[in-house]
This record gives C-alpha cells, sequence and structure tokens, in this order.
C-alpha cells in the first residue's frame, strides 16, 4: 500500500479514537447468519468492492452488515455508493430559427461556459426522423463541427428522441443543421443544453438471465433473473440483430403493496437502430435505471405495436459497485457478517469524514463466497413463517383443486388455472390454501403477463338486418377476466365500427345487452392494420361474447385468428413436499383472508419459488351450496309433481261431472 498521505495520517488518528470505545464481539456474530472472510496484507485505510454474493446475503440497505478484525473485534466502516451526478439541462440564452430550402438550421448562445455533453430540442411535431449535424464557435464566424448525422425523431406511438449527444464541447455559440430533404421542415420552440459530467460513475457489465418470455398483441415482456438482490442497477442494455427498429421499453420490479405483489415501474426509455438518409446507421439500445433493486428479478415490457416483436438475444446489466471503505490496524483475515433480520443499521461516527474517505484507491481485494456461520444454526427457507394459519369451515365453498408440491422446501407459487378464474370471485376474495382445516397463509401477485386462449368463433347474419355482421364468440368458461380480444381481417381495404357485447338475464328474467368495449377499424393499402385488438371493459360474466358491425352498402368484412387475452395471477405461499393442501375457491360470501405474510412478503418475494402443479377440479358435494342448489332443485320438482296431480284430478272432475247442456239441444 502507498504512502499514507498527511490527510490519510489525520484519519489514522480519528480510527484509532474511534477503535478506543469498539466493543468486542462478545457473542454478537451468533445472531448472524452468513460469514465471508478476506485476508488484508497491511495496515492502513482500505476501500473494496463488496461482491454480488454479500448485497444478495445482506438486507437492502446493509442493515445488518458487519465487519469483524482478525481480533475478533468490531470494525467501524463507511459505505459508499457511486451515483451519477450531472448538473441539470439549461435553457440556451438565444434561440434562432432560419428555414432553407432543404434544411432547417437552428443557431444558439449556450450561456454557459463549461463543457457541453449534449443539447435537447423541443417540438410539438408527433412523427418525424431527421438528421442533425452539430457545430460550435465562440466567436460566431469560425465553425467546427462536433457531430454529424445524429438521429432526432418522434412517432404516434410515443417512441421519441429529441436529445443530440456530443463529446463533451466549451462553446459559446452551437449551430445544428437539421435536413429536411426527405420530409417537410417541422417546428422547433426552444433548445436545452446539457453541462458535461466530471467524472462518469464507476459501472461494471453483467449478463441478466432471461427466464421467461410472453408475447401479446403489441407488447412482448421479458422476465429476468438477475442473479442476486439488493443491486445497483445504473441501466438495462438490450441485444438484437433487427437492423431497423423503434421502441418503447419500461423496466419493472415486484412490489409488495396492501397484501399482494404487484408490478411497479422504475424506468422508461427508447430503443432505437435507425439509418437517416445518407448517415450511417445510429443505435441506442440501453434503458437508464439508476435504481436499487431489491428483488432478484426484473421485467422488460417492449411497446411493439403494428411491428413484429423484437428478437432480443440478450440482456446485460450495468451495476454500480458498493464500496467499504475501514481502517485496518492489524493484517491478517477479516469477516464480513450478514443475514440478520432483527438488527438496526450501526451508528458509527464516520459521516463527518465521508468526503475524506471517499479518495482512497480501491484495493483488489478477494472476498470468499458467503457460507454459514457455524455458530449459527442452519437457516430455514423464510424462517419465522408459519406454515398453517387458523381452522377453516369449508362447507360454504364449492370447489376445490388438490395442489402438489413437487420439488423443494419453501416458497411455493401456484397460477390458477382457468377453472379457477371463473368459479372464484374477481377479486380472489375466496380464495384459501388448506393443508387439512388449516390455512396456508399466502399472497397474490398480479404479474403484467397475458395468457393467450382461442375462443370458437361462428359468424351470422342478422335475418332482420342483412347489412349486419355479427360473430358469435364462445369462451371455455363463463365468467373469465378477458382483458382484450384480438382478430385478423382478410378483407384488404374496409373502415368499421366494431361492438362488443355479452347478452344477460336481469331478475324478471328478461334478456338484456351488456356492452363490453367498442372501436373503429380502418385498414387501407398504404396502413395496413390486419390484426385488431379491442380492450374489454369490465368483468365478463357469461361464457358468449357477440361482436358485431354494420357494413352499410359494403360487402361483409372477413375475419378471423380470434384470440382472447386474460393477465395471469399467481398465489405464493410456503410448503413442502408431501404436505396434503387443496385450493379452495366459489364462495361468494367469503370476506378477504388477513394474514400475517404481509409481514414477511418481501422475503417470500425475494425467495427462490419452486411451481406448485393443482389437478382437476373437485366440486364439494357436502357444501352447504350444494345442499341448497339440491333442496332448490328438489324443491322445484316437488312443486312440478304437484302441479301435474292438480291437473290430473281437476281433468277427472271435469269428465265426472254430469253434462249440464239441455236434451235435444
Amino acid at each position: 500500500m502507498k504512502r499514507l498521505t498527511k490527510c490519510s495520517a489525520g484519519l489514522l488518528s480519528v480510527f484509532a479514537l474511534l477503535f478506543g470505545i469498539s466493543a468486542t464481539a462478545a457473542n454478537l456474530p451468533s445472531a448472524w447468519q452468513h460469514d465471508q472472510s478476506f485476508d488484508v496484507s497491511t495496515t492502513g485505510l482500505v476501500k473494496m468492492s463488496l461482491p454480488v454474493g454479500t448485497l444478495d446475503a445482506a438486507r437492502p440497505a446493509l442493515e445488518d452488515l458487519r465487519l469483524y478484525d482478525p481480533a475478533g473485534t468490531e470494525v467501524p466502516y463507511l459505505i459508499e455508493r457511486p451515483v451519477e451526478v450531472a448538473a441539470p439541462a439549461q435553457p440556451v440564452k438565444a434561440f434562432q430559427v432560419s428555414l432553407n430550402a432543404a434544411t432547417t438550421v437552428l443557431t444558439l448562445e449556450t450561456g454557459v461556459s463549461q463543457p457541453l455533453d449534449g443539447i435537447t430540442l423541443g417540438t410539438p411535431a408527433t412523427d418525424f426522423i431527421k438528421a442533425v449535424s452539430v457545430e460550435s464557435s465562440n466567436d460566431g464566424s469560425h465553425w467546427q463541427t462536433v457531430a454529424q448525422g445524429q438521429p432526432i425523431f418522434s412517432q404516434p406511438d410515443g417512441a421519441s428522441r429529441l436529445q443530440i449527444s456530443l463529446p463533451p464541447t466549451s462553446s459559446k455559440w452551437l449551430r445544428l443543421t437539421v435536413d429536411d430533404g426527405r420530409s417537410p421542415p417541422i417546428p422547433f420552440t426552444g433548445a436545452l443544453v446539457h453541462p458535461a459530467v466530471d467524472k462518469p460513475a464507476p459501472g461494471e457489465l453483467t449478463s441478466a438471465t432471461i427466464t421467461e418470455r410472453d408475447e401479446s398483441p403489441g407488447e412482448t415482456r421479458l422476465e429476468l433473473s438477475l442473479g442476486a438482490a439488493n443491486l445497483s442497477i445504473a441501466s438495462v442494455q438490450l441485444e438484437t440483430a433487427e437492423p431497423l427498429f423503434m421502441r418503447q421499453v419500461s423496466v419493472a420490479l415486484p412490489k409488495v403493496s396492501e397484501d399482494t405483489i404487484q408490478e411497479e415501474t422504475i424506468g422508461n426509455g427508447t430503443v432505437y437502430r435507425v439509418a437517416v438518409e445518407g448517415q450511417p446507421p445510429s443505435q441506442n439500445l440501453s434503458v437508464p435505471l439508476d435504481s436499487l433493486v431489491s428483488s432478484r428479478e426484473l421485467f422488460l415490457l417492449i411497446k411493439n405495436g403494428n411491428s413484429p416483436p423484437l428478437p432480443i438475444s440478450a440482456v446485460r446489466v450495468e451495476r454500480r459497485p458498493v464500496y467499504l471503505v475501514f481502517l485496518a490496524r492489524q493484517a491478517g483475515t477479516y469477516h464480513l457478517l450478514t443475514g440478520n433480520a432483527q438488527c438496526d443499521a450501526p451508528q458509527y461516527d464516520l459521516a463527518a469524514l465521508g468526503m475524506n474517505l471517499k479518495g482512497v484507491a480501491v484495493s483488489p481485494i478477494k472476498v470468499s463466497p458467503p457460507s454459514n456461520n457455524p455458530d449459527f444454526r442452519a437457516p430455514e427457507v423464510l424462517p419465522g413463517l408459519q406454515v398453517t394459519g387458523a381452522a377453516l369451515d369449508v362447507s360454504d365453498w364449492k370447489f376445490r383443486k388438490p395442489v402438489k408440491i413437487s420439488s423443494g422446501d419453501g416458497a411455493q407459487q401456484i397460477e390458477p388455472d382457468l377453472e379457477v378464474l371463473a368459479h372464484a370471485r374477481p377479486g380472489f376474495e375466496d380464495l384459501r390454501v388448506l393443508d387439512g382445516s388449516n390455512q396456508v397463509p399466502y399472497i397474490i401477485q398480479r404479474t403484467s403477463i397475458s395468457r393467450a386462449l382461442t375462443p370458437t368463433v361462428t359468424q351470422t347474419t342478422d335475418a332482420k338486418d342483412p347489412k349486419l355482421s355479427r360473430w358469435t364468440i364462445k369462451l371455455p368458461e363463463s365468467g373469465l377476466p378477458i382483458s382484450r380480444l384480438t382478430c385478423a381481417a382478410r378483407t384488404p381495404l374496409f373502415e368499421r365500427t366494431l361492438s362488443l357485447y355479452e347478452e344477460l338475464i336481469d331478475e324478471r328474467g328478461d334478456k338484456y345487452r351488456r356492452v363490453l368495449g367498442g372501436a373503429t377499424w380502418t385498414q387501407t393499402p398504404e396502413r395496413p392494420s390486419k390484426e385488431f385488438t379491442l380492450t374489454v371493459d369490465g368483468p365478463v360474466q357469461s361464457d358468449t361474447l357477440f361482436l358485431e358491425t354494420d357494413n352499410g352498402d359494403n360487402p361483409p368484412i372477413e375475419l378471423e385468428k380470434f384470440t382472447a387475452f386474460y393477465p395471469a395471477t399467481r398465489i405464493l405461499f410456503k410448503a413442502k413436499p408431501g404436505d396434503d393442501l387443496f385450493l379452495y375457491y366459489g364462495n361468494p360470501q367469503a370476506a378477504p383472508p388477513s394474514y400475517d405474510l404481509s409481514l414477511v412478503a418481501a422475503q417470500l418475494l425475494t425467495a427462490e419459488k419452486n411451481a406448485a402443479s393443482i389437478s382437476a377440479e373437485q366440486q364439494l358435494k357436502n357444501s352447504s351450496w350444494y345442499n341448497n342448489q339440491m333442496a332448490s332443485q328438489g324443491g322445484v320438482l316437488l312443486w312440478g309433481i304437484l302441479a301435474l296431480v292438480v291437473v290430473v284430478l281437476l281433468f277427472i272432475i271435469s269428465r265426472l261431472l254430469p253434462n249440464s247442456q239441455p236434451p235435444g239441444s
């Protein structure tokens, strides 16, 4: 290690004072689950990058991280999380626009003295793509090209890029030439300049595993495994061989909210690879994030619009390192302890020294992987979580399905099938997982995944109105949570307003129409849109939908490839192979359960989950619902028999009565 500076020598004195009041380890290490060791070869200030394994084993904010020296004494430390600090964008001092025959020229007086690395233009235009060249000048007369062929664009689907990247440039004047040779000029309303970052924050690229890919109309959903939790992610980068494309991308992570797990968007961006006429291709495949991701998984939602899905070959994430800075009073083997859910964050009196400590160079220290602390008992998966809850009387439940745990103790997940979705309440208030007669606490995870099903479709023509075309769409079950309906058209040219509805019976037995959605579909040779997507408003109650359109004086349109979509939901709970589990559902009067599981939902979310399976549906014949149904059906039968007896008796009586007609009449 290099000789310490006078500043560092002063810090040594402060650290020595702190060590004088440090407590010895005593029995403290036995409360920590994980232990990692590393060697320090010399004394002095040490700055090391915490391994991914340490971040994954610790709590998100590292509240449970403890450091011990070779003598077993707790060592004060400082955590440093590098972040990208950029000065805010500033409006330009002067902005002039001039239109030429094939270009628009923007002349900007920057009004700033520090180097710039970007310009953002303002425009109300929403459908364009143009190339921009940038020149710089300090006197307004002599110009030097600093960027050429930079693309700017904005698309109707929301994908846009109005920022032009520059090499760090100090300039009083900037001149932007926008190429209008292939498209009409667009208006520009102003510009912002971006001061360059003095020192970029460090980062390293690591691969993320694509564990699931889900394609639905206009959208691709990728589920990514990061391999560890509690990572500071700067950006997500896609790899694709697609030559030309433009897509909006959202990044989401699972988040516990009100006893359920929702998907929360934490970043948005536009990825593209475009080639403006006469310019080399330009690309951006990165979505900025700059977030602490506490889970081991991320979700990418790629908006495809009417374009085919983007082929993604790989995904990488840029991770910001997390540094640990401490004073090594002696050489030898040090220990990092993690894995204590109950401890408070340490309170070391080092805040005033933070800025000075950040100047310490990073040491190339190799840390062992996390291992179980020998003084800590073997950890249970999701410790502290009770597997079973209170007993439950299931006499009011209509259906159940056996649950099979095929692999591994700990966190399990079930995805309800169509029968469960149809027979359970829309909000899943009546779902229960039972082990024998006792409830198994669970939590609902609502995902952005769309599952597809293919309905049976027949086309009919209204005899009373031949101009009306109707498609009868038969679903496999009543009451499915259908969210979208898509179909394709074989007709090349048309414009139609389509309406989706179902027919229900009211309390008086009268049939009425319940509208579920509607939209206008226009298809022309210039703008073909062979796939039509209709959003379904509100829950579907029946198993038959009707799609209808008035053709006017035009020939009927031909539709095919009908597909219905519903959101995937998962049930997360803790169990082990051999448990006698059942999933109960179908109780219209059940109140939603209230489990203490929400207190450890974050642990359940980050745990590795096994996929449990459910078997064939069982109707509960001994349920009060079934008995009521049987009683109701029996009552109908009894009244029917009584009515038949009355009719027969009246007939017999009418035959036995004397004929009242006068003789000879």
